[in-house]
């Protein structure tokens, strides 16, 4: 999709992470995208990007958050976030049409009309893996 790596975490200890994340990608990475608002995420995100980095939040998660600013501040990795991708769906929209990506494994979920709150309830929980939750209306 565009990126050089993606991690998907499962806990463990954060500052163990972010040095696999060094040895996968041979560096610490320049920009991070953190995709999932979780607190653990985002700290995550500080930790392991490069010092004068980007860490580009897009994930909503809790209205407040406890993370090592400190770390952040003195390392100058720079905190941006993004709301509502503004400008980004003609773009999107024409990459998908185009084939150029290919969003489908993304879902991993679908649910019928009438299952409409179990779609939402694995959704809010992650549970089963749950990346994006589809709800057919046919």
């Amino acid at each position: 999709m565009g990126a050089d790596h993606t991690v998907l975490v499962k806990g463990g200890n954060l500052e163990a992470l972010a040095e696999e994340i060094k040895k996968l990608m041979g560096d610490m990475p320049d920009v991070t995208i953190e995709c999932s608002g979780a607190e653990s995420s985002i700290h995550l995100g500080i930790v392991a990007t490069k010092s004068g980095g980007v860490l580009v939040l897009v994930g909503l998660g809790p209205s407040e958050v406890k993370v090592p600013i400190v770390n952040a501040a003195t390392r100058e990795v720079d905190i941006r976030g993004i709301f509502r991708y503004v400008n980004c769906y003609p773009l999107a929209l024409d990459m998908i049409a185009s084939g150029k990506i290919n969003v489908k494994p993304l879902i991993t979920h679908r649910f019928k009309l009438e299952e409409s709150i179990k779609a939402f309830e694995t959704a809010a929980t992650g549970s089963g893996g749950a990346i994006k939750v589809m709800i057919s209306c046919e």
